[in-house]
């Protein structure tokens, strides 16, 4: 497989320091981006993944601490190191002003060849090593996927080869270790249902766990939800209130996923004894919000929604932590948001917010910009 060059943004106004950086730097798989002004410098950043710039400070219309700024402003641009070239006098003021713009390093110039040279090649080398640990990690989720796709058809047949043999076993010890392998076996299927919607979720970046779209009665939904899980609430009471105009458009079975995980949530891992108040809110949005009583530990609310957080909860939890992680990819896919309150007093409610038809997913920083419920 051949890699992909690492590329350095050299921006220079001077066409001999291009060609002296040039034959500084050049060897193999690097690829050097050549500038004579800011403007131009933008336009090759808009084109390429750029691992370090090295720009010269002193240049006529954009000088390079503009140029830096323009790059701190841009999400694509932001993170990129920079080293700053000038041939003005050693001012601290203008060093200082060079690690405000975001810097790396200030060089004068005559820069000394060998201390640029090995400068660049440590940011040469943690880009390569940034893109392999890119591959090994995208490797691994399509082995984990692969995986978990192929073992679900040995894992049906044991399944229902058990189920068989529940209906031919008379034996009250034979039944009761068909129920256990019945038992461990759901829960297997259950982790690798939540290892492969984990791969959808980071291979195609969330848009993978939002199917078909169709129109759906959310409040129904939500009711159906509840009544399939009234029998594992033990004695605590389940209730469902539902106002307005409830109709939207979405994945039926994904969002069934959602209203199950949250509501599952709940019962496990509320306060025993108390109810559970389900609320499903039509208007120019849709809000399902689920109430129980019991807090979520402070520390645990800032990475509620992370893949595998913490230790469990509660000993003898299903899954593997990954419940309210695919219950966010889902809500964001369907374009929604999802939330969460938590207090010794107020209890925990975890509120879901979807548009009423289906549009494009939300981007963070919409996201992030739009109202609290």
């Amino acid at each position: 497989m051949t890699e992909t060059p690492v590329k350095f943004l050299l921006v220079d106004d001077t066409e001999e320091n291009l060609v002296a950086l040039d034959a500084l730097l050049r060897h193999d798989g690097l690829e050097l981006l050549k500038a004579r002004s800011g403007p131009e410098a933008l336009e090759l950043l808009l084109a390429h993944d750029v691992a370090l710039a090295i720009l010269d400070v002193q240049m006529p219309d954009m000088n390079g601490f503009e140029l830096a700024e323009l790059m701190r402003g841009a999400e694509r641009t932001r993170h990129v190191p920079i080293i700053f070239l000038t041939a003005g006098a050693r001012d601290p003021h203008r060093v200082f002003k060079g690690y405000e713009a975001g810097a790396v390093d200030f060089l004068f110039k005559p820069v000394e060849p060998h201390v640029l040279k090995s400068k660049a090649e440590v940011f040469f080398e943690l880009h390569r090593q940034k893109a392999e640990l890119a591959r090994d990690l995208q490797m691994n989720e399509m082995f984990v996927g692969i995986l978990g796709h192929d073992l679900r058809t040995p894992l049906s047949s044991i399944m229902t080869g058990a189920q068989l043999l529940q209906r031919q076993v008379a034996d009250p010890g034979q039944l009761k270790t068909l129920r256990r392998m019945l038992s461990s076996a759901g829960r297997m299927r259950d982790m690798i249902d939540q290892l492969l919607d984990l791969t959808r979720a980071r291979l195609a970046g969330g848009a993978g766990m939002a199917a078909e779209r169709q129109p759906v009665d959310v409040a129904e939904l939500v009711a159906r939800v509840v009544e399939e899980l009234r029998p594992t609430a033990g004695e605590r009471l389940l209730t469902i209130a539902a106002s307005g105009d409830a109709h939207g458009a979405g994945d039926t079975t994904r969002l069934l996923q959602v209203f199950s995980n949250l509501l599952s949530n709940a019962i496990h891992h509320g306060t025993p004894g108390t109810p559970i108040a389900v609320t499903v809110e039509g208007g120019d949005e849709i809000r399902v919000i689920v109430r129980n009583e019991g807090a979520i530990p402070p520390e645990l609310l800032p990475r509620i929604f992370d893949p595998f957080r913490g230790a469990r909860t509660k000993a003898g939890s299903r899954g593997l932590g990954l419940g309210l992680f695919i219950t966010q990819q889902v809500v964001e896919a369907h374009g929604g948001r999802i939330r969460v309150d938590s207090s010794p007093t107020a209890g925990t409610a975890f509120t879901v917010t979807l548009p009423r038809a289906a549009g494009a997913p939300r981007s963070r920083a919409q996201e992030e910009a739009a109202p609290a419920p």
